[in-house]
């Protein structure tokens, strides 16, 4: 007898979900709007929270952060993962070495990432997260000094921390009291409130941000000219008495062929510039005596601008003055550079 193929289920249970979650909409858009506007307030009262809650942990955390040798850990799992791995990325973009340590996984090697010495930044609001708290002996085995940032004092993570930063007991931003919100905004404004009290310390400058943001937006904002002008033997230079043909010369064979000369006296100091442009011009007037002298023919008195100068500042003036090249000369006056408007257009400045 052949066998039977079993009958396939049917599926009613998909649809009876799908409407269950159609029938669990409820209110109105403008209902909707003012119970998102309470979660903002609850998360901002909880971030202002924090300003009167701050006392001598912080400061205590501060100071050994800036006393640390080595690396600023950072470790937390969960929501508070996530703010602990932003947190590491904020104080490695403003110079304080960080890393950020999984705790679970520090249980399986990773604790090879900490160091005598090193500071470990733990991020726990209740204070009870158990990965975190079964690594506090290695920590101290290790000798590394471990800050507790957590909402309760009393909890195992902050009586085995050397210091704690207490964020206190926060209602969550949530219709069940349940999902981290409100705290984690709290926990997420402590850390910054760290990092940046960290760059005040430090005396961090924006010349230090630029050297960590090559490539990055905010980088070259504070990018200065003297980075990205032409220098040495790319700066393409001329006496005022040398003869037009020369000036070409020079504007022709110097590296990058950029598309002026300075024009400076016998100082180096610099006098003029001559262009490709002005070449046009001269040419267009039928004035192709490339004996005469440049000085005769250069651009006198040109807008410069000086090597620690902003990029943008410089590039700002360059569209002002609609020219494609502005000289570089330092405080004697002496022509150091070429500013090329093609070299801001591949550093993306213009």
């Amino acid at each position: 007898m052949a066998r039977q193929r079993p009958m396939l289920a049917r599926r009613p249970a998909l649809r009876v979900v799908k409407a269950t979650r159609r029938g669990a909409r409820q209110g109105s858009s403008a209902e909707h709007l003012e119970y998102a506007r309470t979660v903002l307030e609850a998360e901002a009262n909880a971030i202002l929270s924090m300003r009167a809650r701050l006392s001598r942990g912080f400061v205590d955390a501060v100071e050994l952060m800036l006393a640390c040798p080595g690396h600023v850990v950072v470790t937390g799992i969960g929501k508070p993962g996530f703010i602990a791995q932003k947190l590491s990325a904020t104080l490695a973009s403003t110079g304080v070495p960080s890393i950020y340590l999984h705790p679970a996984e520090a249980g399986h090697g990773d604790l090879g990432r900490v160091s005598r010495g090193d500071v470990v930044l733990a991020l726990s609001n209740s204070g009870a997260t158990e990965e975190i708290v079964r690594l506090l002996p290695s920590l101290r085995r290790v000798g590394a000094k471990t800050v507790a940032i957590t909402g309760d004092v009393r909890s195992a993570l902050a009586r085995g921390a050397d210091v704690v930063v207490d964020i206190g007991r926060i209602d969550e931003a949530c219709p069940m009291g349940l999902v981290p919100t409100a705290s984690s905004a709290a926990l997420h404004a402590v850390g910054d409130a760290l990092a940046m009290t960290m760059v005040k310390a430090r005396n961090f400058t924006s010349e230090e941000y630029a050297v960590l943001h090559p490539r990055g937006q905010l980088g070259r904002s504070v990018m200065r000219v003297f980075e990205v002008m032409r220098a040495g033997d790319a700066n393409p230079r001329v006496r005022e008495n040398a003869r037009l043909s020369e000036a070409v010369v020079v504007m022709t064979n110097t590296p990058g062929r950029p598309g002026a000369t300075n024009v400076v006296d016998a100082s180096g100091r610099l006098v003029g510039i001559f262009t490709d442009g002005d070449l046009r011009r001269l040419v267009e007037r039928g004035h192709t005596d490339f004996d005469l002298r440049v000085r005769e023919v250069m651009g006198a008195h040109p807008r410069c601008v000086g090597p620690e100068e902003l990029v943008l500042a410089a590039a700002a003036a360059m569209r002002e003055a609609k020219v494609d090249q502005l000289p570089v000369v330092d405080a004697d006056g002496k022509a150091v550079g070429l500013l090329d408007v093609q070299d801001l257009l591949a550093a993306r400045l213009f």
